[in-house]
């Protein structure tokens, strides 16, 4: 091998080695619960939440960013911590908890407990623009154990990023999270108000 070969092979050896050392590291966020109690009497029944169910597009462990109205982007250094799907069951069930006053609510399934409600969501929109906003709209459904009796609704939660950055966007998602919380949350008191009434 001429010297000439030699540091053309050295130069390739060290530019894998470090080349490959200074990739880009992934960052991974997470969905927190965010709702405060809204001062309302605390309940004396149990809820279950989930399944849950998010479009196939957001259904992947990147974050999805939409950059117009008919293109979006996957990120692959900015990443979910868990699936979105298990992520958003345990997000509202700590939301509704605290909503409702009471540490009994669960993320579905969970062996040997029988709800008094079940809550089942269909996630239609889960968008991210950088910067900006996130926006999720819900289908979501309560589910009265005793008799079937069942109450839908549909929530859209826009909440803008409250700074820059993924940070800012994954909190952005909680906070709409939140807001569908309480839709849920208020359904779940008519239906139990309403099963009440039934039974005097």
């Amino acid at each position: 091998m001429t010297l000439f070969g030699r540091i053309a092979f050295i130069a390739c050896v060290l530019f894998a080695v470090f080349g490959c050392g200074h990739s880009a590291a992934s960052r991974f966020y997470t969905l927190d619960s965010t709702a405060q109690p809204d001062g309302t009497p605390a309940a004396d029944y149990t809820v279950a939440v989930g399944p849950v169910s998010v479009p196939s597009t957001v259904d992947r462990p990147q974050f999805v960013v939409q950059e117009g109205p008919n293109r979006a982007a996957i990120d692959e250094f900015n990443r979910w911590a868990a699936p979105l799907d298990e992520s958003i069951a345990r997000v509202v069930a700590g939301d509704l908890a605290a909503l409702l006053g009471t540490p009994r609510v669960v993320r579905a399934p969970l062996a040997n407990f029988d709800p008094d409600f079940r809550v089942a969501l269909d996630i239609q929109r889960f968008e991210s623009v950088s910067d900006e906003s996130a926006l999720i709209e819900a289908v979501w459904t309560v589910r009265r154990s005793a008799d079937g009796e069942t109450r839908s609704g549909r929530t859209v939660a826009r909440e803008p990023a409250q700074g820059k950055g993924f940070d800012a966007l994954a909190a952005a998602h909680s906070r709409a999270l939140a807001k569908i919380s309480a839709d849920i949350a208020e359904a779940i008191r008519a239906e139990a108000g309403s099963g009440e009434m039934k039974n005097e």
